[in-house]
């Protein structure tokens, strides 16, 4: 049987991510009109959102260390079929608990998908400029799919009702995993090794109070009993895992993952890049609509420009990086981002999308994707072939729980602000100055994330332009 070719078989798999950032997003702006037409409560509203966020966080390292042990392809089609299922039960849910754990299997099929699908398309390539065309491809839908994300949640919820964002995750998916079955071929079983049980048990339940922890201490406060000791027991589970892992001889986590430094230092600095992410894509449609006043479809296709400048920069990614080097790639592409965000903290109650979102809208989104898919590469490349998918979920872990704390940071803060600044000033006055805070602390963020590349991401390997230069032609070259 024909090989199907690398592009093909790329694709594929680019979808599959692009399936899960969507589901990431999606839900956004469409909460009201779920609050109401399934009976949620307030808080059970948030849990929507979080139940979804917990679990793929919570199973990103198991997902990605079965990958390695069972067969990434195996694992891929598992993860998309529990995904594309549990999309289609929380379309018809009509109670409150359905919809949440359907939520939460959708974040437990995630957990498979991502790091199954990009130890794959990492294994397509060895290192050089072929992977960095496939890792930019990977940010380009990446920060795609949590753009698009927000346009069709309002486009759907406005058209034909909340169900369909879920219905059309769902056709999405199963339609990824019919072309996955076509055209992704089958991959080996890993090393023989036991599946570390006890290790994934303590670092999902870990995660888990961590997250738990962050996300309800924006509601309740900081020092509100029940954040205090989901905090305690995080630390507490993730002390009994590097017991566990300690004296493992197949951990969940091996320390030869670390063993070049590249791994480390690319998920440092992923954790702190995600804290700025997921806070992004919650502020800037909750601006749109509170203070501007636009409705969920209008808000949605405002996220064009943002796509649009990712995709842009991610294509830009890899020749950018062989003129000036990882490093500098890096560093300015984080700054571009902190720029954009400095011009965020810049809204005003009384702005327009015009002035106030487009141009720093832009500006975030090239720097995003450039960062996103170097910061990527560094994160995976130090791993071996065998720990492949393993740091694919690592770093998909990285940004999900960085992105969960910067998220229940910022939102702490900007409610603080804007309870402050609601005795004497109009309401909506009162959320811009918070807001304003918010992307203002990002920047700062990005720019602390910048000076501390600079100092840990090595060099791009490719030759310079002056050897390119001196280099003799082809033909001049000796012959073997």
């Amino acid at each position: 049987m024909r090989k199907p070719p690398h592009g093909a078989v790329l694709a594929v798999l680019a979808a599959a991510q692009f399936t899960v950032m969507l589901a990431t997003s999606i839900v956004n702006v469409a909460l009201p009109q779920i609050r109401d037409g399934v009976g949620l409560s307030d808080t059970a509203t948030t849990w929507v959102v979080n139940a979804y966020g917990l679990a793929f966080g919570a199973l990103l390292l198991a997902g990605g260390r079965a990958a390695d042990l069972l067969g990434r392809r195996r694992v891929l089609l598992v993860g998309l079929g529990t995904f594309g299922t549990a999309s289609a039960t929380a379309a018809l849910a009509v109670s409150p608990g359905v919809l949440i754990a359907a939520r939460a299997a959708q974040g437990a099929g995630a957990a498979a998908v991502a790091p199954a699908a990009l130890a794959l398309a990492v294994g397509l390539h060895p290192p050089g400029p072929g992977r960095n065309r496939a890792l930019a491809v990977w940010g380009a839908v990446s920060g795609a799919g949590g753009a698009a994300g927000v346009v069709l949640g309002g486009l759907l919820t406005q058209a034909w009702g909340w169900p369909w964002i879920f219905h059309t995750v769902a056709i999405g998916t199963f339609a990824v995993l019919a072309a996955t079955v076509a055209l992704v071929p089958s991959t080996a079983r890993g090393e023989a090794a036991r599946f570390d049980l006890a290790g994934t048990a303590a670092s999902a339940l870990s995660l888990t109070a961590l997250v738990w922890g962050m996300t309800t201490a924006r509601r309740f406060g900081w020092t509100d009993t029940r954040v205090l000791a989901a905090f305690a027991a995080a630390t507490a589970l993730a002390l009994v895992f590097l017991r566990v892992e300690r004296g493992n001889p197949a951990p969940l986590v091996p320390s030869r993952l670390f063993a070049d430094g590249g791994v480390t230092a690319g998920n440092l600095l992923m954790g702190l890049f995600g804290s700025t992410w997921i806070a992004l894509f919650y502020f800037l449609p909750l601006y749109q609509q509170q203070v501007l006043g636009e409705d969920p479809l209008t808000t949605g296709l405002g996220q064009l420009p943002l796509a649009g400048a990712n995709m842009l920069g991610a294509a830009l990614a890899p020749a950018l990086t062989r003129r000036v080097g990882r490093r500098a790639a890096v560093v300015g592409a984080l700054l571009t981002e902190a720029a954009g965000m400095l011009w965020l903290s810049r809204i005003s109650a009384g702005g327009s999308f015009l002035t106030d979102v487009l141009g720093p809208s832009a500006l975030v989104g090239l720097g995003l994707s450039i960062a996103f898919v170097q910061l990527t590469a560094v994160s995976v490349e130090g791993a071996t072939g065998a720990d492949a998918g393993l740091a694919g979920g690592l770093v998909n872990a990285t940004r999900q729980v960085g992105g969960a704390v910067g998220l229940a940071v910022l939102a702490t803060v900007a409610g603080t602000v804007t309870a402050h600044a609601t005795g004497h000033r109009p309401h909506p006055e009162a959320l811009t100055a918070g807001y304003r805070t918010a992307f203002g602390l990002c920047a700062a963020v990005l720019a602390a994330t910048a000076l501390l590349a600079a100092r840990l991401v090595r060099r791009s390997p490719a030759r310079p332009a002056a050897a390119r230069a001196t280099a003799p032609p082809p033909a001049a070259r000796a012959r073997p």
